[in-house]
């Protein structure tokens, strides 16, 4: 590329002098770099005399190919320093379907603002999975639950959602204007899978008031305990920011005290690797709207 770069100086002006008061080095390097060029080349890039050079058709034609490549070379390099400033790539975050979906979108639209050369991928699923993608490489950062992390992963707490209610609007105790998790005992409930950060709550809850519910009906995601609501098939309680995935099903939301109960949300992080430049700039997005205090959905909130 030094090469290149000189021999495209040189060319251009057709002087020496010239060239080496543009690059602001000694005339007689200039003219040791094109001697060089020219004995790995093995053709002669100038006519010389005693007043001037000029290109030879040789010269031309690598001052040309020489432009195309010192272009390419500089749009890359600019585009590399765009990247280490966070300012282009992708930033992977594997998170719950749950913050993917209400947490994240005002989050993602402040960086597009900020970053509109950089993409945004998401990966939902259910917690273990989110920590796995981290673990693996194939996220550069989580937001999920994080209560017992593998010792190669560190999480920031970042927000906080309650658990409410969830019951048919049929139901006895869908007019009551808060129930407890004992009022659960002798219900159908109707519970997310294991590996779900909504299923830890519930269990914990359940055994912190030391209540059974008569029978457990065990659905795969949000979505479907929100349609056996629905139908009349049971009760369930659900952290805040799940109630958007369960808009299309017609319930009653009742708050849960008794205990009352929060599900904590992270940022994790792997401990042995560095967290790339536009995962860095989208973590600076995030703590920004955090310490705006901006609003959050209903029953949900940022945690230091």
């Amino acid at each position: 590329m030094r090469q290149l770069r000189v021999y495209a100086a040189v060319a251009r002006a057709e002087s020496f002098t010239a060239a080496a008061a543009e690059l602001h080095v000694a005339q007689s390097s200039l003219s040791r770099t094109v001697l060089e060029l020219e004995r790995q080349l093995g053709v002669r890039l100038f006519d010389r005399t005693t007043r001037r050079i000029r290109r030879t058709p040789e010269g031309r034609e690598l001052l040309e190919a020489a432009e195309r490549v010192l272009a390419a070379h500089r749009a890359e390099m600019a585009g590399l320093q765009r990247y280490l400033a966070g300012e282009r790539g992708v930033v992977t975050i594997a998170t719950l379907p749950s913050v993917a979906a209400a947490l994240l979108p005002p989050v993602i639209a402040r960086f597009r603002e900020q970053r509109p050369q950089t993409a945004v991928r998401i990966l939902d699923g259910m917690s273990e999975a989110a920590l796995e993608r981290l673990a693996s490489g194939a996220a550069d950062l989580a937001i999920t639950f994080a209560d017992g992390l593998p010792d190669g992963l560190r999480a920031q707490p970042l927000a906080e959602d309650r658990f409410f209610a969830v019951l048919p609007p049929a139901h006895p105790l869908a007019g009551a204007a808060e129930l407890g998790w004992g009022d659960f005992s002798g219900e159908q409930f109707i519970a997310v899978g294991a590996d779900s950060s909504v299923r830890a709550g519930t269990d914990r809850a359940f055994a912190e008031a030391a209540v059974r519910p008569a029978g457990v009906t065990e659905a795969g995601n949000v979505s479907t305990v929100g349609g056996l609501l629905a139908a009349g098939l049971g009760v369930s309680a659900m952290p805040a920011l799940v109630e958007v995935l369960m808009s299309f099903a017609d319930y009653a939301r009742v708050p849960l005290v008794r205990p009352a109960l929060d599900r904590r949300l992270s940022v994790v992080l792997p401990r042995d690797r560095r967290v790339p430049p536009p995962a860095r700039s989208f973590l600076d997005c995030l703590r920004g709207l955090r310490e705006e205090g901006h609003p959050l959905p209903a029953d949900v909130r940022w945690v230091d």
